[in-house]
């Protein structure tokens, strides 16, 4: 009986740690709203949450080939409506005093000109 609890134990414990240890986690989203300007940072759209209230989501990554068909780059799409797709990595990084950071990287996959 011990031996089965020891069993059971390690392998919670192997499940605990693999699950806490993820460097990276990935999710897919999307986001309706006007494309507004490209900064050094990233791309900016505003969007109307449910009170009617503009905000600004920003995007720090595109796919390259959509910067072919979507030239997010020049001026020309500045108030245009788009329907993005996206996804967010969260990467978790070790400062120099130890301290974890997760670090969130927001990447558009699909853009869809409404």
């Amino acid at each position: 009986m011990k031996t089965k609890t020891a069993i059971i134990v390690s392998f919670l414990m192997v499940c605990f740690f693999s699950f806490t240890s993820m460097k990276t986690l990935n999710s897919t989203e999307t986001f309706v709203g006007i494309y507004d300007s490209k900064e050094d940072y990233g791309y900016n759209f505003i969007g109307i949450d449910e009170d009617d209230e503009e905000y600004t989501m920003t995007f720090h990554e595109i796919d390259a080939s959509l910067l072919k068909t979507f030239d997010l780059n020049s001026e020309k799409l500045i108030g245009e409506k788009f329907m993005v797709t996206y996804t967010i990595s969260i990467e978790t990084e070790t400062d120099d005093d130890d301290y974890e950071l997760d670090i969130e990287t927001y990447t558009i996959t699909a853009l869809k000109k409404l």
